[in-house]
């Protein structure tokens, strides 16, 4: 079981999501952070946009925080739902909809990933990217461990 998520290894997801970003031609931002939601790496692409630096981090973090992607929280977010205005807590760090998702090994939540920078879809494309990276790392027992 990984303790936490090594920068070799956040670096690996994170050329994963920039490789998805290049071919759908947008520039993103990408955020890989530790279960606690604690950035571990971040990157912006040429041409992204500053506002999605601070997105694609609370992405990340909504997902380790809540175990969750965070388009499963746009629904129960809406005006007369269980969850409506959950973005205004937690200092405004929640995110509710998506690009955001969390990384789990043998069941447990390790580590997420955010991207912000296009369309929500184009967003929710890009971290699936690395999501699948991070399994195909698990299912290989090739993730880096910090010596």
């Amino acid at each position: 079981m990984v303790d936490s998520i090594p920068l070799q290894t956040a670096k690996e997801l994170i050329e994963a999501a920039e490789q998805k970003a290049d071919e759908i031609d947008n520039p993103m931002v990408i955020t890989v952070a530790n279960s606690e939601g604690n950035l571990i790496a971040q990157h912006r692409m040429d041409g992204g946009w500053l506002a999605s630096v601070s997105i694609s981090k609370n992405k990340a973090y909504t997902s380790a925080a809540l175990e969750m992607a965070t388009h499963e929280l746009a629904e129960p977010s809406e005006p007369g739902n269980s969850l409506y205005g959950l973005q205004t807590t937690d200092d405004n760090q929640i995110v509710i909809f998506g690009g955001g998702y969390p990384l789990e090994e043998d069941g447990e939540v390790v580590g997420a990933v955010g991207v912000s920078g296009g369309a929500v879809e184009q967003d929710r494309e890009v971290a699936e990217a690395a999501v699948e990276q991070w399994h195909e790392l698990v299912e290989a027992d090739a993730i880096a461990v910090d010596d």
